[in-house]
């Protein structure tokens, strides 16, 4: 009877790995099957993505266009309201710094407060931007949401 455990595979369709440096008697042995001289050779001898034997490359010789956000974009970071009820007791006053001083944010150049979560308790949050239903939650549990004014 034939079942999933009695298959193999076709006889020639698997190879063995191919064992580089056991000798010269294997056939891979002495410059295990790298030829004899040159950058690809030597060991760490590859070449970036993109590189074109010293020519300038393809990404290079393309002219730029177009228009990039980069510079102009603020980095936001997010914290939800179930970490802030967690890492703060009650009626206690949640700033950008008291959020940094408790590694719930890094840069703190922008803080916004998300909605995920319900609120226990009442806080004083003074942050950057609130989600809709962030603000709501706060006020509902007899906090406060306080929005810092942006510097420009």
């Amino acid at each position: 009877m034939i079942g999933l455990d009695s298959l193999a595979p076709k006889f020639g369709s698997k190879s063995k790995k191919k064992r580089l440096g056991c000798g010269r008697g294997s056939g891979h042995g002495e410059t295990s099957t790298r030829g004899q001289k040159g950058q690809s050779s030597r060991s760490g001898g590859t070449k970036k993505p993109g590189f074109e034997g010293g020519q300038m490359p393809l990404f290079r010789r393309i002219p730029k266009s177009g228009f990039s956000n980069v510079q102009f974009a603020t980095n936001s970071e997010f914290v939800s309201l179930s970490t802030l009820c967690k890492r703060f007791p009650a009626n206690a006053d949640v700033t950008v710094e008291a959020l940094k001083s408790k590694g719930l944010v890094c840069y703190g150049e922008r803080v916004k407060i998300l909605s995920n979560g319900e609120m226990s308790h009442p806080l004083k949050v003074t942050v950057h931007a609130f989600s809709k239903g962030a603000k709501e939650k706060i006020e509902k549990a007899g906090g406060k949401a306080v929005v810092l004014e942006n510097k420009k």
